[in-house]
């Protein structure tokens, strides 16, 4: 399989997070297409672990118009390396901070039209730091019982299913 050439890119939005692009390629039989690309700085996103529980963390996901049970995560802020922006986001959403921290891995939620990367980090030696307001509400659950919740679909998110089992 050959590479696309890129022949003109238009940038159509440019939100505080992402940006949306509009690409017109040549395929290598000569033909043109059009993309539509989202460019995203990239993100992060944390398995933090107690004595064998997942704390997992409950947030309203507009896109979605509903509230889903998550791993903590956030989007890489500019310049910040993943593992400034776990430790960060981690405190910001949680106010826990971690004494062990190991890379799992990283992965493109969807390579077909964006450009975000999501690096997932394990989180051991939870200790609290901060009682700021801004946390989200917490929840630990049982590694078992999160492995159920994804089978049963009532866990959908990526990030989340792949960092736990991952973490597994």
């Amino acid at each position: 399989m050959k590479e696309e050439r890129t022949i003109e890119s238009k940038e159509l939005y440019k939100g505080r997070v992402v940006q949306v692009r509009l690409d017109t390629v040549s395929l290598p039989d000569g033909r043109t297409k059009m993309r539509e690309i989202i460019v995203h700085p990239g993100a992060v996103a944390i398995v933090p672990l107690v004595n064998e529980k997942v704390l997992l963390v409950e947030q309203y996901r507009k896109a979605i118009e509903r509230i889903t049970l998550e791993i903590p995560a956030g989007t890489l802020e500019e310049g910040e390396s993943p593992e400034e922006c776990a430790k960060r986001e981690l405190i910001e959403e949680t106010g826990f901070n971690a004494s062990q921290w190991d890379r799992l891995t990283s992965y493109y939620p969807s390579p077909g039209y964006s450009s975000e990367i999501i690096h997932i980090f394990k989180a051991r030696g939870l200790e609290k730091v901060s009682d700021a307001e801004a946390e989200l509400p917490i929840h630990y659950m049982d590694l078992e019982d999160v492995q159920t919740k994804i089978r049963t679909g009532e866990i959908k998110d990526s990030k989340t299913i792949i960092g736990v089992l991952i973490a597994l």
